[in-house]
Parts: structure tokens; C-alpha cells; sequence
């Protein structure tokens, strides 16, 4: 069997643009134009795996990737992999167990999605910083020394960022009265938000890499092309309507809340899940500008895709 590069996650925010990128990068590549690609997903059926599926040399699995062993690793002969895992509480019990099965493996290089650089650490308030923190910290143990990695650190995704205000314009567009518009953005401090399209085609970049250790134990910054803030989105909303905006709460969490009550509150703690709140005020300190992106990522991959051009995408839908 031919040696994989597996894409956990292959449909999903950040996978599924390494999909899309990676075999086009390895066919000019004179090392691993002949590896395959594993697009791992839980439903091979569903329309976006179905597309994957059609691109050459991709071979769609369906696979929950917390079931991964090495020995599932083994038999498809994976010598790489990219993983964006999930930041619910039990992310670091199963992330961690993918990476020792990696290890275990003999898998020679592994990508892995971060979060806000700002907040990767120990003493974080936001509980899923921290699980970032201690699998970084378990990465670069001795004992894990024969598995090469790179931890990419990226600043909030767009369409998190502005759903709420393309919701407001889709809103105001149908019925012509306005609600209130709450932006998690503070007022006035400019952050880079980034489309997790640019984080995988960063990723897919380093994936095809011939020799990667240049990358090794490195913490990518990635941020999007241009500042962002909370007055601006409000300027391109009322572009978009046509009229001012009413009403705007600046800082709007209560997202959360509604997290927590619907999916959260029969099985997890309340003090551990709203403590993600605490996760943007490094974003409102403004340590989060697109000034801090790292000089590695501008250079390889450097992402392209600006505010204005994710509220047109979200505008469509």
C-alpha cells in the first residue's frame, strides 16, 4: 500500500480546504507524488464528502477519528496527518490518545489546529486554551520526540465572527425592521479574523512539504489580511441596509449561555463552559491584530480572503 497523508475531519471548517489543496500540491512534488489521501469523515454520504471523493488520488473514510488506534493507523499506512480536533472538555483525553496512537504508529508528522495564540496558556480563564496549552506541552515531551508536529495558533474564524451581523442584514432585508445587533467585537479594538479556509490551505502547504523538520515543535500565528473592528462591521452592515443601525451591544457573549443551556447543562459544568466567555478579552486588549501573524505563514501560505469578501459568502447562504 502506498503511503496516506489523513485529513481528520475532511469536511469540516479548516479540513476540508486541506482536502481541496493537498493533491494538487503533491502532484508537482517529487517525494510524495504518489501518497494518497484519506479524507476521514462520519458520513461519506453527505454531500461534501461526496465531492472530496471526485478529487484525484482522495480516498473518502468514514470513521469517527476518536476511535483511532495505531493499529488502524498502521494497516492504511498513514506517515502524515492534519487534525483540527473539537473544543468540547474532553478534548485533550482524545486528542492526546490520538497523538500517543500516532506516536505508537510510527506516523512522522502531524499538524494539529490550535487557538488564539493569546491564549494558549497555562493560566488561561477559558478552560479549552488551556487543553491547547497542555497537548502542546505533551508534544514536546522527550518521549515524543520521534513525532515531528506543527501547532497552528488561529485567531477567531470569520463566520463566527459576523454571522450575527449578516443574520441582522438577512433580517432587516426581508422584513425591513431591525433587531438588535450584538457583535462579540469590542467597539474600536482591530483584530485579524481569519477564514478557516486560509488555515487549511496553510496546513495542506506544510503537509506537502518534502522535508518538514524546518517546521518542527513550531506555533504558527494565523491571522486574516486586514484588521477588523466592532464600529467597522457596524459601517458594513449599514452599507448593506442602507440606513443606521439602531441599536448595537458591543460584546455580546450570550451566546454562551444559550450554549449551555441547550446542549451543556444536564452533563457539564457551568463554571467550565461559561469560562469560555473569558476567551475573547485578549481579542479586546487588541492582542490579536494581524500584526502578529507569523512571518512563515505570509511567507509559504499567506491567507488571502478579507472581511468583506466572508460577508458577501455568508450573505449567500
Amino acid at each position: 500500500m502506498v503511503p496516506s497523508i489523513l485529513i481528520v475531519g475532511a469536511t469540516g471548517n479548516t479540513g476540508r480546504s486541506v482536502a481541496e489543496t493537498l493533491p494538487k500540491l503533491l502532484q508537482s512534488n517529487k517525494i510524495l507524488y504518489q501518497h494518497r489521501v484519506i479524507a476521514l469523515t462520519r458520513s461519506a454520504q453527505s454531500p461534501e464528502a461526496q465531492k472530496l471523493a471526485k478529487l484525484p488520488r482522495v480516498e473518502v473514510i468514514e470513521k469517527n477519528w476518536v476511535e483511532i488506534t495505531s493499529e488502524w493507523l498502521r494497516e492504511n499506512h498513514v506517515v502524515r496527518a492534519f487534525i483540527a480536533a473539537h473544543n468540547e472538555p474532553t478534548q485533550f483525553a482524545e486528542e492526546s490518545t490520538f497523538h500517543v496512537a500516532a506516536l505508537n504508529a510510527g506516523v512522522e508528522y502531524v499538524v494539529r489546529i490550535s487557538t488564539t495564540a493569546a491564549n494558549v496558556r497555562p493560566d488561561c480563564k477559558a478552560y479549552y486554551p488551556r487543553t491547547h496549552w497542555a497537548i502542546e506541552a505533551l508534544l514536546s515531551s522527550p518521549e515524543f520526540a520521534p513525532l515531528q508536529w506543527t501547532s497552528l495558533q488561529p485567531n477567531i474564524f470569520t463566520p463566527l465572527y459576523l454571522s450575527s451581523a449578516a443574520e441582522f442584514i438577512k433580517h432587516y432585508r426581508k422584513t425591513g425592521e431591525q433587531d438588535t445587533l450584538r457583535l462579540m467585537a469590542s467597539k474600536d479594538a482591530p483584530i485579524g479574523i481569519i477564514d478557516p479556509h486560509d488555515i487549511g490551505v496553510f496546513a495542506a502547504h506544510l503537509l506537502s512539504q518534502e522535508d518538514p523538520s524546518s517546521h518542527n515543535k513550531a506555533k504558527y500565528v494565523l491571522n486574516g489580511l486586514e484588521d477588523i473592528t466592532g464600529k467597522q462591521i457596524v459601517e458594513i452592515v449599514e452599507q448593506y441596509i442602507g440606513t443606521a443601525v439602531e441599536e448595537v451591544v458591543y460584546k455580546d457573549l450570550s451566546f454562551i449561555d444559550s450554549l449551555y443551556e441547550f446542549k451543556y447543562a444536564a452533563t457539564q459544568s457551568k463554571n467550565v463552559i461559561f469560562s469560555i466567555k473569558h476567551a475573547a478579552v485578549t481579542a479586546w486588549e487588541g492582542k490579536c491584530s494581524a500584526s502578529t501573524t507569523s512571518k512563515e505563514v505570509l511567507a509559504l501560505a499567506a491567507p488571502k480572503r478579507t472581511p468583506a469578501d466572508m460577508f458577501k459568502t455568508l450573505l449567500e447562504h
